[in-house]
């Protein structure tokens, strides 16, 4: 029983972390890791305000973060 108690408690402490807020930098940097990977050759990720990531096109949202109080802009750049 202390085993199913245990496991049940785990369960929720994984949880509430796999819910937390992504960090802006953090997700940035795995986003440019994915991009470069895709071998791009120039672009831009610009951290942005919620406000003003809804003036952009919604394709160029490539993530968001702080609890969706920030969004990741990406541009690719004409060589």
């Amino acid at each position: 029983m202390k085993r199913i108690g245990l496991a049940i408690l785990c369960s929720a402490l994984a949880t509430t972390v796999l819910a937390a807020p992504k960090d802006c930098e953090e997700l940035k940097k795995e986003i440019e890791v994915k991009i470069q990977a895709n071998a791009v050759p120039s672009y831009t990720l610009e951290i942005v305000s919620k406000e003003e990531a809804d003036k952009h096109d919604v394709a160029m949202v490539v993530g968001t973060c702080e609890n969706g109080t920030k969004a990741i802009v990406y541009q690719k750049n004409d060589i």
